[in-house]
């Protein structure tokens, strides 16, 4: 409940007790001081009462455009060889579509094949020019009484102008199941760590941390599967997260990756699973807690274990540890003002090459990244993040395991809820460049149409 509700009973209690007895409350030398005090609580009730009169009448005005434009819908829905369609199905339904833009503008101090390298992201600005990051159909809603469902559809023009069509997600999940359990399954992200599940125009930088495209491949960890959750009875929130994916293809990359790509030297092989023991499994434990009425934490600690395609018997495991924390004071117009800080720390043990191998070897990679953000006024948010990443062994040349560096200051701006400019440098050091350092410029500019999924705080 908002913490003003029960400072507008204080006040109230206090003004009751003013005008029940108001000899005593301004008898002898405290007079004075509770005059004053009473002054001030009238100008904060006087205060409060303008805010929320301008929260209601945006609201109202909000509901009487999605009235309008639900009644427009409904009418051209109708056709005159068709059933009308029952508004209260598509009430319950809940059925939404939203279709999300996102591009960049800029360049790099390095050419388009090393900018290549740098940039690891799928969906990351990795050439001198233009690039269409992600362009993402949303359609979700509730198919009855025990399933919701979401499907996200994503569209990108790659650098040689070909156009990519992808199934990003579609999956399912239960309503209403007992003891705080709940079921999802189909193609999903993986749900490790605070980024890796979040869709790119949710991001608040404009390319994709080099711990995650390292370790999770381009697209991000998402694959086939299904897994459980349970929201724990305790005094906080509390949720643990198990479930069990397939563990092949390109967006599994520390595990089944593609045959023929190399980790560390050592060529992947067309390896399938052959049982359940061959299987991606995924563990989350995350609890949030409010450290004061104006600062809340987010503490989260994720697991991975699954083969890889180094070998017939090889396998990986990957564990992290992220970290949210975000003050916002009692008082904020449209979310405003607000400082945020989030830091992942992974850590990598690859096990590389058969036993019989000569070359058999242990990878073991970690990297971090660490983010700060502060919303200084209505709509406009500065950023920094500083990043790290690292391999054992001599890996100088090796662009995926080399040590590499990153400074990346932003400044975004919301002209509404559903648009954004962004703009932001990159300074890397990296041991494979030939230079060892890139310098790189960025203006990414994003457009929301219709009603997107609400997505996980």
């Amino acid at each position: 409940m908002d913490h003003s509700y029960f400072r507008i009973k204080r006040v109230a209690a206090v003004m009751s007790a003013l005008l029940l007895n108001p000899g005593a409350a301004f008898a002898g030398k405290e007079t004075e001081s509770l005059h004053r005090q009473l002054t001030e609580i009238t100008q904060q009730m006087q205060r409060l009462q303008q805010t929320y009169e301008q929260q209601i009448n945006a609201l109202e005005q909000r509901l009487e455009e999605l009235e309008s434009k639900s009644v427009k819908s409904a009418k051209a829905a109708v056709s005159p060889a068709l059933p009308k369609v029952s508004t209260a199905t598509a009430s319950h339904s809940g059925f939404q579509i939203g279709l999300s833009g996102l591009f960049a503008a800029g360049g790099s101090s390095v050419d388009n094949d090393a900018l290549e390298g740098l940039q690891g992201g799928a969906h990351d600005p990795n050439q001198n020019g233009f690039t269409v990051q992600n362009v993402e159909l949303s359609i979700a809603g509730t198919v009855d009484p025990y399933f919701d469902a979401q499907a996200n559809i994503i569209f990108q023009i790659d650098t040689n102008g070909e156009t990519v069509v992808e199934l990003e997600e579609a999956f399912f999940t239960t309503r209403n199941l007992p003891w705080g359990l709940q079921v999802k399954g189909g193609q999903y992200f993986t749900e490790f760590g605070r980024q890796n599940p979040q869709h790119p125009h949710t991001w608040s930088f404009v390319d994709q941390p080099v711990v995650l495209s390292r370790f999770f491949g381009g697209d991000g960890l998402r694959s086939q599967g299904v897994r459980a959750s349970w929201l724990m009875p305790t005094d906080w929130y509390s949720e643990l997260y198990l479930g069990i994916q397939n563990p092949k293809g390109e967006t599994v990359t520390s595990f089944l990756n593609a045959p023929g790509e190399e980790i560390g030297g050592h060529t992947l092989i067309d390896r399938d699973a052959r049982n359940f023991g061959d299987l991606l499994y995924t563990a989350r434990w995350l609890n949030g807690l409010d450290l004061s009425d104006t600062l809340s934490m987010n503490l989260g600690v994720s697991g991975l274990w699954g083969p890889n395609a180094s070998g017939m018997t090889t396998d990986t495991q990957i564990v992290g540890l992220d970290l949210y924390l975000k003050w916002q004071p009692a008082y904020t117009q449209r979310g405003f003002p607000f400082v945020s800080w989030h830091t992942e720390i992974l850590k990598r043990r690859y096990e590389a090459g058969d036993p019989v191998d000569p070359s058999r070897e242990t990878l073991k990679d970690w990297g971090l990244f660490t983010q700060a953000l502060w919303g200084f006024k209505p709509g406009w948010v500065a950023g920094l993040r500083w990043e790290y990443a690292s391999a054992d062994g001599d890996t100088a040349s090796d662009p995926l395991r080399d040590t590499r560096k990153r400074l990346s200051p932003n400044l975004t701006w919301y002209p509404t809820e559903y648009s954004k400019l962004r703009l932001q440098y990159n300074r890397d050091w990296a041991q494979h460049l030939p230079g060892k350092t890139a310098d790189s410029l960025w203006l990414q500019f994003e457009f929301n149409l219709g009603s997107h999924a609400a997505h996980v705080f």
